[in-house]
């Protein structure tokens, strides 16, 4: 199809888009209001947005496994960066079923070195979720801010609204089992390029996951923006937790 699926600076597959980029027609996000938020970073800089869910856990898209090296946290700017914000990764836990983002599983833990200050994080949902129609919830990210744009520094936040799954699967003609979508469809508000592996925050959870949108065409998204669903992989994401628990 016309998926897309690229780092903020590298093309994965010929077509895919992701590496989303959280800001299509957002604003800047009040400073120090989502500490949670983490850039995953390569020597190049930022690549993906992800989100912390423990003192040593980040959640991610299983697609932004490029070449990552550290992951900056509790930081608004990224452009200036605290040391004591760095974490390096320490193991990635990649969903073992993944292979593209057309096929879903798009999902992806990195145990990452503690720090002695504390963190915020974000909630997962305690159990397998339905979103009504139309639900309020806000994607953030470091992405472009339009088509062929660039990585902002300032951490930036969009409002978007839950999108019916049996719409979006027409809009889509099918997409992978275990999705959300929201944003980017008779809308000009959703995700752009540099925001894969960001939250979909409804009501204060991490519901969803940055997983991919249409083409390389932010400015005007015809196609829903969509989200790996969290609460549908609550079991694999404790199994991991409690398998890095034993073996310390």
């Amino acid at each position: 199809p016309g998926w897309s699926v690229l780092p903020a600076q590298v093309s994965l597959y010929p077509h895919f888009l992701i590496h989303i980029s959280v800001n299509q027609n957002g604003e800047k996000a009040p400073e120090n209001s989502m500490l949670y938020m983490a850039s995953l970073q390569s020597k190049g800089g930022h690549v993906c947005g992800g989100f912390l869910i423990s003192e040593d856990f980040v959640m991610t898209a299983a697609h932004c496994q490029v070449n990552l090296t550290r992951v900056v946290l509790g930081t608004h700017n990224i452009k200036n960066v605290d040391e004591g914000k760095i974490r390096y990764i320490e193991k990635m836990y990649k969903h073992e079923s993944y292979q593209n983002v057309g096929t879903g599983k798009d999902i992806m833990l990195l145990k990452v070195t503690e720090l002695n200050n504390k963190l915020q994080t974000i909630p997962l949902p305690r159990s397998e979720i339905h979103l009504g129609d139309n639900t309020k919830c806000y994607v953030a990210g470091w992405g472009f801010i339009k088509t062929g744009g660039g990585v902002v520094n300032e951490l930036r936040v969009v409002d978007v609204s839950v999108i019916n799954p049996r719409v979006c699967r027409e809009m889509w003609g099918g997409v992978p089992d275990n999705v959300i979508c929201a944003g980017g469809y008779k809308t000009k508000k959703g995700f752009c390029q540099g925001d894969s592996g960001g939250p979909l925050v409804c009501d204060g959870t991490a519901v969803g996951i940055v997983s991919f949108n249409w083409e390389k065409n932010c400015n005007y998204p015809d196609k829903p923006n969509v989200y790996t669903d969290v609460s549908k992989y609550l079991p694999w994401i404790k199994t991991i937790l409690k398998r890095t628990k034993r073996s310390e």
